[in-house]
């Protein structure tokens, strides 16, 4: 096993951290998709962090959301992946980064 890689349970469903177990990523997300995805994710969890601290509940509400977006287009919420068809799952997460990329297109991208 990779040691940057998070322990798995065997049927790739889930990551185990710390004895927990999270939904994993939708493996058929092409790798520059995901790592799109993953780029909104946290720059929406820094947002959420950013407005807690300045006490802005309509800012973090924003944020909150967009990581909920994310979290579903990357397949660790909402509808299970292994649930859906192939097309589904395609319409999901493609779907998921056209918003979150029309929303705030520099999040998504990686840096210069």
């Amino acid at each position: 096993m990779d040691p940057a890689q998070p322990e798995r349970t065997p049927d790739g469903r889930y990551i185990v951290v710390h004895g927990r177990r999270w939904r994993a990523t939708d493996p058929e997300i092409p790798e520059d998709v995901a790592a799109g995805l993953r780029r909104h994710l946290m720059a929406a969890r820094r947002a959420v962090g950013a407005s807690r601290r300045k006490g802005d509940t309509a800012a973090e509400g924003l944020a909150r959301r967009r990581v909920h977006r994310a979290k579903v287009a990357l397949g660790e919420r909402g509808t299970p992946w292994w649930e859906q068809s192939l097309s589904e799952r395609r319409r999901r997460w493609e779907d998921g980064a056209a918003e979150l990329d029309a929303d705030r297109p520099d999040e998504g991208r990686a840096a210069p």
